[in-house]
């Protein structure tokens, strides 16, 4: 049973260790997926920081990238710190294992020596030759000669086991330091970012004491915001209003359309019954006369005039669209589809991201305000292409004085609507394609960045756009 301890700590490490690893391994799969994600927001969010900061004082951008790297940063030092964790536990796996290893590498000594000892007091070849011939018969020698072969085969795996074992458990001792380094090597990394972030909130601190004293300023552009977005509000209701009056009255003149056609598919068949009527008693009357010449014969009665056929009942109308916008095939088959990619439409640009959120929300300097956007705006490069997030047709191209133009694309009941561009490559009555670019966007000389707000209505109900497109 001694011989076969070795056999069994390996058939029991083994195992042990691979199913720590693949219980481990997806978790560490997330976590380097999510810190490189994280380090790739952080260096966006330098990035914008950068461009921010070359204009000649503070903005809401340089504040708004500041806190987006604070949080990132702080997510960063989380997932640096479940790593930690996750080199802890395979830390103390391995100092169990090591130990094991020792303590039954030094069991497999003391019984090799065991051994040796015992070779080394019968080494002489006359005790060996005697032990075998001393048997009393035949067969009892062969055993004692074949017991003799198989100690010393089992000495000789003693020693191999020994040499297995003594591998192993340096091995263990290896892999131990090489996650030891890994851990002080991420210990100083979560040090490093948590002084990187002690500096951002400063720095923060510092931005948003200088915008404070700024109130003045910032509550004048703010005013002027709110009334630029009523602005392009009326513009855009005024258009969606529009469609649906346009839609209702095509309804209307369609159903009227239907009736008279209806109604005079009706008369000129009660016209053609009643002639028929006419003439049937025209050429009855006639018949009769002629048969009847006797004066003492009176004329048969007319014929009644038959009992009109009730009408048969309409056929089934067609399903009650949702929408007066969805009156046809085409305009209901759009809106389905516009539905069914909820939360997978493409962003309108190429890179960027949101910097405007949708609702209601509170400055993020004057606490005592709050204001509303009716869509989400995207700070991108300036003069970036624009992109229709979905096929449909263009019912308006109009320009609003402070948010340049605006383009409304119709997707069945469905609106996508891109305000504050710089230009556009569009017109109304335009087919448009998902990615076809309709125009660039406006840039923001204080923030130094380009700019677009994507509006999305469903009939003249405002939407969340961040739910409608795909997650980056």
């Amino acid at each position: 049973m001694k011989k076969l301890i070795p056999l069994i700590l390996v058939m029991w490490l083994v195992p042990a260790v691979l199913s720590a690893q693949n219980n481990n391994q997806q978790s560490r799969e997330e976590l380097e997926h999510r810190k490189r994600e994280l380090q790739k927001e952080i260096d966006e969010a330098n990035d914008a920081l950068r461009e921010t900061k070359k204009s000649t004082k503070e903005s809401l951008g340089q504040l708004r990238a500041l806190r987006d790297k604070i949080t990132l940063r702080s997510r960063l030092i989380n997932n640096i710190n479940e790593e930690i964790n996750f080199i802890n536990g395979d830390i103390n796996t391995a100092v169990r294992d090591v130990k094991t290893l020792q303590k039954d590498l030094d069991t497999l000594k003391a019984q090799y020596a065991q051994l040796v000892i015992y070779a080394y007091k019968n080494r002489s070849s006359y005790d060996m030759l005697n032990f075998v011939f001393s048997a009393e018969n035949f067969n009892d020698a062969i055993k004692r000669f074949q017991y003799l072969k198989q100690y010393r085969e089992y000495r000789r795996r003693q020693a191999e086991n020994i040499l297995e074992t003594q591998s192993l458990l340096n091995k263990k001792i290896e892999s131990l330091q090489g996650q030891r380094n890994k851990r002080s090597d991420a210990l100083k990394t979560e040090q490093e970012q948590r002084a990187t972030l002690e500096a951002d909130k400063k720095e923060k601190d510092e931005v948003l004491n200088k915008l404070k004293g700024r109130e003045k300023e910032l509550i004048a552009d703010i005013n002027k915001q709110k009334k630029d977005a009523q602005k392009v509000q009326l513009a855009i209701k005024a258009v969606i209003r529009r469609e649906i009056e346009e839609a209702r009255r095509k309804a209307a003149e369609e159903e009227a359309a239907r009736r008279r056609i209806a109604e005079e598919k009706r008369k000129r068949e009660e016209e053609a019954r009643k002639a028929a009527i006419a003439a049937a008693n025209a050429a009855k009357a006639a018949n009769t006369n002629n048969a009847n010449s006797s004066a003492n014969n009176p004329p048969p009665p007319p014929v009644a005039a038959e009992k009109p056929k009730e009408e048969e009942p309409a056929a089934t109308p067609p399903p009650r669209r949702e929408h007066v916008l969805e009156a046809t095939p085409e305009a209901l088959a759009l809106s389905e589809n516009f539905e069914a990619n909820r939360g997978k439409l493409p962003w309108p640009v190429d890179a960027g991201t949101i910097i405007g959120e949708f609702g209601l929300h509170k400055h993020a300097v004057v606490d005592k305000i709050s204001v509303e956007n009716d869509g989400i705006i995207l700070g991108t490069a300036k003069g970036a292409r624009v992109k229709a997030i979905f096929d449909g047709e263009v019912r308006a191209v109009v320009v609003v004085p402070g948010s340049g133009y605006v383009v409304l694309v119709m997707h069945g009941q469905y609106f996508s609507n891109y305000i504050r561009l710089q230009s556009v490559a569009v017109k109304k009555g335009d087919k448009v394609k998902t990615g076809q670019t309709i125009g660039t966007a406006s840039t923001n000389e204080i923030e130094n960045l380009g700019e677009v707000e994507l509006q999305i209505f469903k009939g003249a109900a405002k939407q969340n756009p961040a739910l409608w497109l795909r997650r980056k």
